[in-house]
């Protein structure tokens, strides 16, 4: 077994890979960039080395230096995690030859089915279900979209090295294949130095299910069940789960089995995932390997009880695995949801900066740990509260991993667990994922992906987020206002005869963005610990558990239990519970009637800028001072967390000056340009 490896990789990933590799024994090595200088995986490693600036192509993606930092701490093997160098068949050759063991597939395999192209021509002769298509590389634009009309339209146009969504569009028409295509090669050249592009059949309505394999260097292969991967927004995956609700045992074997019969094929040493598209008639069929360790593993780790990671480190060096086909469980139900740095309410842009506040909710499962009897709640993290999310690189906080009796159990537990973590400084996308726990077709099972683009087709808002109990808001506001009141009467020091008196009688304000305001009269009767708030007659009974400074607080409600966060903001109560939030205020009766006299002020008009929507690089500026444009006209390109976002014209105008310049960082609602 390794004395020492190293991770060429960085946030949550790299503090996982450290976790398995504290519990073998084995020391680790970490690297970082300067934006990762005080980043977690720093601290949990044993070592750490500085490989350079900022962005990931002069630090993470720098093969040599990974390979210097190998040599002068005297690591043995290194695990490239996922993203990054991980699918590099160069890179994984280079260590191999320099004598360092790479933690992962041998570079031909990598080389075979990290090419799509090639993927699937041995995919079609280890007799795996292929989906129709052009398996060549595609040289112009103008040859694509011939190409597109021959297979028929939906087609998916696909970069060959592509990968986390990008790199890949889907076209219903000519001009959607001519600019998909044009779009999938700029993005494949400029991440991953690789602009072949080919073209398959989309088909529709389909369900995105993964096997996880698992080979040694011994010729066993196993596969480890499946994973539900379907809930996708743009390609990339929100929502995750193992096993699938959808899939028969009998189509989950053939799957398995299909699966295993493409890793043999490239004699496969490590663990990796061969990825099907799946119709609504289980037929199946195969979509890429990524040979690689997946964002998603923990979900497999929790119905099989198999450390992956652990399992990787143990066949790179030399040892074969321990059990076989037969020997692998199937219990209970996991469930992953990725908690990223984007504001759902604004179209999902990236959200960078500070963690001004970071509490997870309560872990009782741990990676490279055993798995608890019942299941629980588990974070995969590489961020701290402080810490920043800088805007090179993705944009994931953490991964929080569920796993319960059933799927039923899982969902009751993930929703919980979404309600009790905080974080502020930055949008996460927390409150879109609680409205997808909770949508109908999502608790049913039934879903495909294009479930969300179906289900939120203009985007996702307030509105969409579903209303438990429309009560249950309120109710928390009068409740913890009569809270908040009962500890500032306890304060010593009153003068005699001018004590804080508290009342029953209050009335909750909620406030909209246009000024509209809506009032509900409330009576809050301090019981024993417990209150019991009367709203229109009904009465409800709430019982807080933990301290008052708690913004994740939980209890039971009508003698239920819940999970909710409130904070006070000011004059307001933020009160945040599956995904929905209210900014109440809690007056008397005669302050709510006085307030309702204050002025509504109008925010300032902006519509004659275009504003940076997110903090990022402004890679490109199409127009120039006096220039008119119509609307959907190009007019400024964002890079941000390795995506890049075109704006464009709301409306036909006429550009009166720019107020930023191509290579600046941008702030969110910072103004680039102006409007006649």
């Amino acid at each position: 077994m390794f004395k020492k490896i190293l991770i060429a990789n960085r946030g949550e990933i790299a503090c996982r890979v450290i976790k398995t590799a504290k519990k073998m024994g084995i020391a680790t090595v970490a690297v970082y960039s300067e934006a990762d200088r005080d980043a977690r995986h720093v601290e949990l490693a044993d070592e750490s080395v500085f490989i350079g600036p900022a962005p990931s192509r002069e630090s993470y993606l720098v093969m040599d230096k990974i390979i210097v930092a190998c040599k002068q701490t005297g690591a043995q093997a290194v695990h490239p995690g996922y993203g990054f160098l991980s699918e590099n068949a160069a890179f994984a050759r280079r260590v191999e030859e320099e004598g360092i063991v790479f933690i992962g597939p041998k570079h031909a395999a990598i080389a075979a089915m990290g090419d799509k192209i090639a993927s699937k021509k041995l995919a079609l002769a280890a007799q795996v279900n292929t989906i129709p298509g052009w398996n060549e590389a595609i040289a112009t634009a103008e040859r694509a979209v011939q190409i597109a009309r021959d297979i028929g339209y939906p087609v998916m146009i696909k970069a060959s090295a592509g990968g986390g969504g990008k790199g890949l569009r889907v076209a219903f028409n000519d001009k959607e294949a001519f600019d998909g295509f044009s779009a999938c090669r700029n993005e494949a050249r400029n991440s991953f130095g690789d602009d072949r592009v080919f073209i398959e059949k989309y088909i529709e309505e389909p369900r995105h299910i993964e096997i996880q394999v698992l080979g040694d260097a011994h010729g066993h292969i196993v596969y480890l069940n499946e994973r539900e991967c379907s809930i996708q927004r743009r390609h990339q995956k929100v929502i995750e789960e193992a096993p699938s609700p959808f899939i028969s045992d009998a189509t989950r074997k053939a799957m398995g089995e299909q699966a295993v019969a493409l890793a043999k094929a490239v004699d496969y040493q490590s663990a990796g995932t061969v990825e099907f598209v799946v119709g609504k008639d289980q037929g199946f069929y195969f979509l890429e390997m990524n040979t690689r360790l997946q964002v998603e593993h923990p979900v497999t780790e929790c119905i099989t009880g198999l450390d992956l990671v652990e399992q990787m480190i143990r066949v790179a060096a030399g040892q074969k695995l321990a059990f076989a086909q037969a020997d692998i469980p199937r219990r209970g139900w996991a469930m992953e949801c990725r908690i990223n740095a984007e504001d759902p309410f604004r179209g999902f842009l990236p959200s960078t900066g500070r963690l001004v506040k970071y509490q997870p909710p309560a872990q009782t499962m741990e990676a490279a740990m055993p798995m608890p009897e019942g299941g629980g709640v588990r974070v995969d993290t590489g961020v701290y509260e402080g810490g920043e999310i800088p805007m090179y690189y993705d944009s994931m906080i953490a991964k929080l991993v569920v796993h319960g009796l059933d799927r039923d159990d899982a969902i009751r537990k993930m929703r919980e667990a979404l309600n009790a973590f905080v974080i502020r400084g930055v949008s996460s996308n927390i409150p879109f994922q609680a409205a997808l726990l909770a949508h109908p077709g999502f608790v049913a099972g039934q879903f495909n992906t294009g479930f969300i683009a179906e289900q939120y087709p203009k985007g996702f808002s307030a509105a969409l987020v579903p209303r438990d109990d429309p009560r249950f808001l309120l109710v928390l506001a009068g409740a913890a206002h009569r809270r908040m009141r009962e500890r500032a009467a306890r304060i010593t020091g009153q003068l005699p005869g001018h004590e804080l008196h508290i009342a029953d009688d209050f009335v909750v304000v909620l406030f909209g963005a246009e000024g509209q305001r809506e009032q509900t009269a409330v009576k809050v009767i301090s019981d024993s610990g417990s209150y019991r708030v009367t709203i229109a007659g009904q009465t409800s009974t709430v019982r807080f558990a933990g301290p008052l400074r708690d913004i994740a607080v939980h209890g039971e409600f009508d003698g239920r239990p819940f999970f909710a966060q409130i904070e006070r903001v000011g004059l307001h109560y933020r009160i945040t519970y599956n995904g929905l939030q209210i900014e109440a205020r809690v007056l008397s009766a005669r302050a709510a009637e006085l307030q309702a006299l204050m002025p509504f002020k109008e925010p300032p008009d902006l519509s004659k800028f275009l504003l940076s929507p997110m903090p990022g690089l402004l890679v490109d500026l199409a127009v120039q001072p006096g220039q008119k444009v119509n609307a959907g006209e190009r007019l400024a390109v964002i890079e941000a967390m390795k995506m890049e976002n075109i704006l464009t014209a709301a409306q036909d105008g006429t550009v009166s000056e720019l107020l930023a310049a191509k290579g600046d960082s941008l702030t969110v609602d910072q103004p680039i340009l102006s409007f006649a």
